[in-house]
């Protein structure tokens, strides 16, 4: 009888639930918490917090090889699928209309890539202080975290460090969910209320071919010279065409809509399976999460100073807070960019501006986790 009482108590979740556990459960409960109460990227963080929560049950094992959330990472995430299927919805969902019409705003999106390359010698310099002991590879996967976006973060981290994947996803979405926040600090600080005011001039029509071929000059462009990018490359342009085709208006719906929606689901909870205590807690995990920090704070700040490169090049006609959304945070970092601007005049609309480089950060993060892939990976 005594056997059969300890057998019992033994098989409950109370008697295995360790400290460590139910932290990292309070951690899936607070970005559950900013997901519905604050709406800090909820179609995310309310997912990966219910996938920490199910990952930290004692004894259920449902993180592990044999576990439900462990058959969808390695199935969506280890292979690389899910990251790219996302790629093809936002490609579905995203315009390109205002980057082609200001071709010199890749050169926003560029910059404000210049945070990854930064924090890439950051996370090799933390080597120094006892505790930390990153590879390149996992310095590279932690500095993709500096191009605010997710899906090739999580891409490049499946790659690159698979074991720092929990850490680098949460830390990737949680800095993109705070872009209001960051953002607009670095923004001021770094221009002048005679720039914040600049009123740019209204945006050329972009014809309905130059759309068609945009996203084969991007892909051709990828084969050329960077083939490792044509992954995520590949599939933005596949589904950007099946939204500009106009042909197939059934498919463009299902990759914005039906398709995306089930991969962000499971991508989420994937994720959330990383979030265990004995994975996550750990001295290098703050070092990732405060890497990611500086990594966001330079890619806008480098952003923002080509902005006024171009401000100085165009005699005042380039407003630089436009810089900022050279991040891949769409659209979020361009709405930030217009309601800065509407706060210096309340005429000065800038969201369509924004785009422009916005939407060059998504390509620029790709290729960037395309040279890390090229140099690192091989």
């Amino acid at each position: 009888m005594e056997i059969g009482i300890t057998q019992l108590w033994q098989s409950m979740g109370i008697a295995q639930l360790t400290w460590g556990q139910v932290l990292m459960m309070g951690v899936g409960c607070v970005l559950i918490y900013l997901a519905i109460a604050r709406k800090f990227e909820p179609l995310l963080l309310l997912p990966i917090g219910f996938g920490a929560i199910l990952s930290n049950i004692p004894i259920a094992g449902i993180a592990g090889d044999q576990g439900l959330l462990g058959y969808i990472y390695h199935v969506g995430i280890e292979t690389g699928v899910f990251p790219l299927l996302i790629f093809m919805g936002v490609g579905a969902l995203t315009d390109f209309g205002a980057l082609i019409a200001m071709p010199y705003t890749l050169i926003l999106g560029a910059a404000a890539q210049f945070g990854i390359f930064v924090t890439l010698l950051g996370a090799l310099a933390l080597n120094y202080l006892p505790g930390f002991d990153f590879t390149l590879a996992d310095a590279s996967a932690i500095a993709i975290i500096g191009g605010a976006d997710g899906p090739t973060a999580i891409f490049l981290a499946s790659r690159l460090a698979p074991d720092l994947l929990g850490a680098i996803a949460v830390a990737a979405y949680s800095y993109m969910a705070l872009v209001p926040i960051i953002q607009p600090p670095i923004m001021r600080l770094l221009t002048t209320e005679t720039e914040r005011r600049v009123v740019m001039r209204q945006l050329r029509p972009v014809s309905r071919l130059e759309k068609i071929l945009f996203p084969f000059t991007v892909l051709l462009l990828c084969i050329l010279f960077l083939p490792t990018a044509a992954p995520l490359i590949g599939m933005l342009t596949f589904g950007n065409l099946l939204r500009e085709s106009g042909v197939v208006e059934r498919l463009s719906r299902a990759a914005q809509n039906e398709i995306i929606n089930v991969v962000t689901i499971f991508l989420g909870l994937a994720v959330g399976s990383k979030l265990s205590a004995d994975r996550f807690l750990t001295l290098e995990t703050l070092g990732i999460l405060a890497l990611g920090a500086f990594a966001f704070c330079i890619g806008t700040a480098a952003g923002v100073l080509m902005g006024k490169v171009l401000y100085r090049l165009s005699n005042g006609q380039v407003n630089p807070l436009i810089g900022a959304a050279g991040v891949s945070a769409v659209p979020m970092a361009a709405r930030v960019v217009n309601r800065v601007g509407l706060e210096a005049d309340h005429h000065n609309f800038l969201l369509m501006h924004a785009m422009g480089p916005n939407v060059a950060g998504v390509i620029g993060s790709a290729i960037a986790a395309g040279v890390l892939l090229a140099v690192v990976g091989q």
